[in-house]
């Protein structure tokens, strides 16, 4: 498996396709500290080529805010085109490996399926005469802004190094730089592509 991810990762054209991917993002015209946008086929060619794991240091995110629909502020971290650009190459080695050690009941946040999908599967777990009574919800109260740099390193199949460096960016908001030591950006391009909340349903007998 490493060895398939490390070669993906080196592949010239898995490279042009995550730079693809990037400029086709609906904020591919929002830059990141260094102020850089993609905006020519020579600056996206070149970006492709310099996407190399060895020696690779992550830049801090550009902090910004965007209100949410109860009037508070949700804070978005941006990282420069070229972090976009690795957190997409290094996504592609990660997708296949992680759809094929993910529950069957988890919906949210996976390739290929959809509310739908979890609606379907609901039904046909509470359509039955013994079907459970009683759907219980909840919800992690902050959960991406809290979650444990250490879990998801020990835990997420990926190249630790340049995990460490996504997570370990820091971010810069009104010319000071700040530390990350727990939590995930949103803004990156990882994040702002999954829209539905994740979604897991565990169905026990009633």
């Amino acid at each position: 498996m490493k060895i398939l991810q490390y070669l993906l990762t080196k592949s010239y054209y898995a490279k042009l396709l995550a730079v693809k991917k990037v400029i086709s993002n609906k904020g591919n015209k929002t830059a990141g500290v260094d102020g850089e946008v993609w905006n020519s086929d020579v600056k996206r060619y070149k970006g492709a080529l310099n996407l190399e794991g060895k020696g690779y240091k992550a830049s801090p995110l550009r902090r910004t805010y965007i209100k949410k629909s109860n009037g508070k502020l949700r804070p978005l971290g941006i990282p420069t085109m070229h972090d976009r650009s690795m957190q997409a190459l290094y996504a592609m080695a990660l997708d296949p490996v992680a759809e094929s050690i993910l529950s069957t009941r988890a919906f949210g946040f996976r390739k290929y399926r959809s509310c739908q999908d979890a609606q379907s599967y609901i039904h046909r777990c509470l359509c039955k005469k013994g079907s459970a009574d009683w759907i219980l919800e909840g919800d992690i109260k902050g959960c991406f802004d809290h979650i444990s740099h250490q879990w998801i390193l020990d835990n997420v199949p990926m190249n630790k190094r340049i995990l460490r460096q996504f997570l370990k960016a820091g971010f810069v908001h009104r010319k000071n730089l700040f530390s990350t030591e727990k939590g995930t950006p949103q803004g990156g391009l990882c994040r702002a592509r999954h829209k539905p909340p994740y979604v897991e349903i565990n169905v026990m007998p009633s």
